[in-house]
């Protein structure tokens, strides 16, 4: 991951990760929304959410968004101890690179100096993204459950989204 700085990020960089979430969609990466769903309100939203209770991290190489990570607290107390929504992002140039694997380290990081506690941080991944897969197991998630045909893709095939978890004790 030589020349690429992990940092966090400002709500003003939204357009930047606006972007990136559209070019690695339209690569056909794992993300849930497809480039013509991605809009600058979704993305400040999650940004706002991550930013004042989670995390929100960027790679950049130069001035180039190369990667992106957040995830944020559900919000009622018992769930407090839980990073959820977690979304992250690379660009199809900078993959194959560690910058998954770097963002998801600072995530981790960054997580374990919240206030209150992060004990487990969760995310979602269709079964048949499985370069993702090997690296969220690879990270130490675990498949806790499996929504059957919950996702439909644009060419009309139907995969299960995989619920994974990673405890942090």
């Amino acid at each position: 991951m030589s020349g690429v700085a992990v940092r966090a990020l400002a709500l003003a960089e939204a357009p930047a990760i606006l972007a990136l979430h559209t070019a690695a969609a339209s690569a056909g990466g794992g993300l849930a929304r497809e480039p013509n769903e991605m809009a600058l309100d979704y993305i400040e939203a999650a940004i706002i959410k991550s930013l004042a209770s989670g995390v929100a991290l960027g790679a950049w190489a130069g001035a180039t968004m190369a990667g992106e990570i957040h995830a944020s607290r559900m919000g009622p107390r018992q769930f407090c101890h839980n990073l959820t929504d977690l979304t992250v992002a690379v660009h199809p140039d900078f993959q194959g690179r560690g910058i998954g694997a770097a963002l998801f380290e600072a995530l981790f990081a960054a997580a374990a100096t919240l206030t209150p506690k992060v004990e487990r941080i969760e995310l979602m991944c269709r079964e048949g993204n499985l370069g993702a897969l090997r690296l969220y197991q690879r990270l130490g998630f675990a498949i806790e459950g499996r929504f059957r045909r919950r996702v439909r893709l644009s060419d009309g095939t139907v995969e299960d989204d995989l619920a994974m978890a990673k405890v942090l004790l």
